[in-house]
């Protein structure tokens, strides 16, 4: 880690670490246009606490389920500027939508397996009694 003129900076194997990814994915989010690192003067990768940020923020997108091609038109729309805002909030509002759905289903599923579960216990119970 070293500290720039405004922010710290790391390397893409500092930047590995703390962000959990591999170098090759951190590699394939730049090819992909997911991730624009600066690059020093010897052309090396230079991750910054916005990067960073950045990066947290896929990760959750990823693991809440977005599909990378969203997370790709949410990227560019980002890299475009403000005046993408409206279209940014929105699609992440269509995204929770969608995981409240899921939730919801979950929550369902939880509760006929709770029943089933409740069942077995009182059928061992009566069982174990005779």
């Amino acid at each position: 880690k070293r500290t720039g003129r405004d922010f710290l900076e790391y390397t893409i194997g500092e930047f590995s670490k703390l962000t959990d990814l591999g170098i090759h994915t951190l590699r394939y989010y730049e090819h992909e246009g997911l991730l624009t690192p600066e690059r020093n003067s010897s052309n090396r990768r230079c991750y910054s606490e916005k990067d960073l940020a950045w990066v947290m923020f896929i990760k959750r997108l990823k693991d809440t389920g977005m599909p990378i091609k969203q997370i790709q038109h949410y990227a560019k729309l980002r890299a475009a500027g403000d005046s993408t805002l409206p279209e940014r909030m929105e699609l992440l509002a269509a995204h929770r939508n969608v995981l409240c759905i899921q939730i919801r289903q979950l929550q369902e599923n939880m509760e006929k397996l709770d029943s089933k579960i409740e069942f077995y216990r009182t059928e061992i119970e009566r069982m174990s009694n005779k």
